[in-house]
């Protein structure tokens, strides 16, 4: 691979500046904020300077960051900690579509069609702009109108463009959740993406759904380890043909989605699971499956295979992590991943030593990813764009195209419901640390420690079930509830999943093992940990977890010393032979979900109470009379969670 072309990486950006009609300022600069290997180029709007004009923003522009090339890199990456944490036979031949994607620019409003512009000629270089994690942020970061115009800028100058995404795009944000992911199906369409993976939570709305939105998609969704009964569903790659190339992409999905996304949602009436993703305990048979794809893509021409993988970085996503695929396989030329929310630019040696690029854009349309191959030189170039301003692209850029139309429609339609006012809160509750990491990034503190968000969350099951406890697992809680009023869209987007309040009865023990499985990961993040109610308890990490877990990664015994101590219920200690009323959501306590056994067999009381959000505005409304006080002002909550042994 090339070493990457300044000329090229500056188009790219500028192609986004010069192109917006009636911008104003826009000054880029290289930044560090999102905590980039190697590059990324960062896109800062002046938001005070609206009336200057597209010339000066491009003046602005910078473009001395290094990107993500193979050719003479010196880093080698074997699995390191998320920046962001937050997935027939395999190897059958997928059809080949034959089409270059259209992009031309429309012709201007009234004109007619002899006077409309001739499409730009195509100079035979292929831009690939691919995102990942986009969970409903259509109007955020560059937005999908932004996308959407950087598209036609670079088709109008030229280029080839092709349009991927790596997963989890339909779930997040109240318009996934109150459409149950159809809204953005539709503005994937219209915004013209090409192929997509499926990421953990495209499963969020039972698997049915999912394949309901798969037809009504106008691009194929790929992945060669997502099976029924052991057979693929989806076909495991495609090769498209741009610019007289033909680029292969193949989909991968982590394992982790049977027990991140919800257990049952992949298992028959008998509770037997008939989904998978060829998890097993080596990765091999996710590793053979991704080979087996490569190599039939090549075999049927593939002059490019890019890897489209929903898989994450770090040691709490092996043994299917990018960097375990990577390693284990031949004949991938970029890796594209999303899942741990990062914005890591990695070079790294396959399986034969030669270097493979993997790339990862972030989340809520923070970063455009964009890989550039000349037809005559070959791939030059991957990197991302970067959005770090607070204010979205298309909003700083008062953007108006056909996509900022369509999300104009969809969001009116749920409008009213949504900005109706409930409650208000004098305090910030939130899910992340107020101390970001080394490299500037947010941490979901709420999955690895008690934060006042997990309190009030579990404080509300509390009070509107009257139970004895209440645990509410981490990774449920999606986003900060703001200081002053509160709308039911922001309830929702704190508990967008729709999950149902139960409760049950459960012995002491049955709440050890529960805690014991859900700091398993600490110091690290897991969607697993237990914020509490009604009670409280302390964790060694000095201790190694002693949790034991099956293929599924479904808890399966907890052997030698354990992590949790000095639980208490109120004021009493924890009694192991007791029986406690307990309460949560359905995901937690009946449905396995992030591989939560230990409340199997325990008496169900009520299975369905009412919404999670629904409760929460209760709770607001009806026990805190309508506003959430100062009790809850601490950001990492009252003491219920005692973290010791670091």
């Amino acid at each position: 691979m090339k070493h990457g072309n300044k000329g090229l990486v500056l188009l790219v950006i500028l192609s986004l500046l010069i192109s917006l009609p009636g911008c104003g300022s826009a000054a880029a600069s290289k930044t560090d904020t999102q905590g980039t290997s190697s590059g990324g180029e960062a896109v800062e709007a002046s938001q005070d300077k609206a009336d200057e004009t597209a010339g000066e923003a491009g003046d602005a522009v910078e473009t001395d960051g290094a990107s993500a090339q193979q050719e003479g890199a010196q880093t080698e990456e074997t699995g390191g900690e998320a920046a962001g944490s937050e997935g027939g036979a395999a190897g059958a031949p997928a059809e080949e579509t034959g089409s270059e994607t259209a992009g031309s620019a429309d012709s201007a409003e009234g004109a007619s069609a002899e006077e409309a512009e001739e499409p730009a000629e195509k100079n035979g270089e292929v831009i690939i702009l691919y995102t990942s994690d986009v969970h409903c942020g259509i109007d955020q970061g560059f937005g999908y109108a932004g996308l959407y115009q950087l598209r036609q800028s670079l088709e109008d100058q030229g280029y080839t463009t092709l349009l991927v995404d790596d997963g989890d795009s339909i779930q997040g944000e109240t318009i996934g959740t109150l459409t149950s992911g159809e809204a953005i199906i539709d503005l994937m369409n219209a915004v013209g993406y090409d192929v997509a993976i499926p990421g953990n939570h495209e499963f969020d709305y039972g698997v049915p759904r999912f394949l309901e939105l798969a037809e009504k998609a106008a691009f194929p969704y790929v992945c060669c380890n997502f099976t029924k009964e052991g057979e693929v569903v989806f076909d495991p790659y495609v090769i498209l043909e741009a610019a007289g190339m033909k680029i292969a992409f193949v989909g991968v999905t982590t394992p982790k989605t049977l027990t991140s996304s919800t257990p049952a949602y992949f298992q028959n009436e008998a509770g037997e699971f008939i989904y998978g993703f060829m998890q097993d305990g080596t990765g091999e048979r996710v590793y053979q499956a991704v080979q087996d794809a490569v190599d039939a893509a090549r075999a049927e021409g593939a002059d490019y295979v890019y890897a489209m993988g929903h898989l994450g970085m770090g040691t709490i996503f092996s043994p299917w992590n990018y960097a375990d695929v990577i390693s284990n396989t031949t004949g991938i030329d970029v890796f594209l991943d999303g899942h741990s929310h990062d914005m890591e630019q990695v070079v790294m040696k396959n399986k034969d030593g030669q270097d493979v690029v993997r790339s990862g854009v972030g989340t809520k349309m923070a970063g455009i990813g964009y890989s550039i191959i000349s037809h005559e030189g070959g791939i030059q170039t991957t990197d991302i764009l970067k959005w770090p301003n607070s204010m979205s692209a298309p909003e700083a850029f008062a953007l108006e195209n056909e996509i900022t139309a369509r999300i104009a429609e969809e969001t009116e339609k749920i409008s009213e419901l949504l900005d109706q006012v409930v409650a208000t809160s004098d305090v910030l509750l939130t899910i992340n640390d107020p101390e970001p990491d080394a490299n500037g990034n947010p941490v979901r503190m709420i999955r690895r420690a008690e934060t006042n968000l997990g309190d009030f969350c579990a404080d509300a099951f509390l009070d509107q079930t009257g139970a004895d406890i209440a645990v509410i697992n981490g990774g449920g809680i999606r986003t900060d509830l703001a200081r002053g009023e509160i709308t039911y869209g922001d309830i929702i987007s704190v508990f967008p999943f729709g999950n149902d309040a139960c409760t049950i009865e459960a012995k002491g023990q049955q709440i050890l093992d529960a805690l014991e499985w859900g700091c398993r990961m600490v110091p690290e993040q897991s969607g697993a940990f237990l914020q509490v109610a009604g009670m409280s308890y302390e964790i060694d990490i000095s201790v190694p977890t002693p949790c034991v877990f099956d293929e599924n990664n479904l808890m399966t015994a907890i052997n030698g010393e354990r992590r949790v101590r000095n639980v208490m219920v109120g004021e009493e200690p924890l009694d192991p032979e007791k029986t406690y009323v307990v309460a949560g959501t359905n995901y937690t306590l009946l449905l396995n979900g992030d591989g939560q056994t230990a409340f199997d067999g325990a008496a169900v009381i009520e299975d369905s109470i009412k919404l999670d959000n629904q409760l929460l505005i209760d709770y607001i409304v009806e026990s805190l009379g309508g506003n959430i006080g100062e009790e809850y002002a601490d950001p990492y909550g009252e003491g219920r969670i005692t973290i010791v042994g670091e």
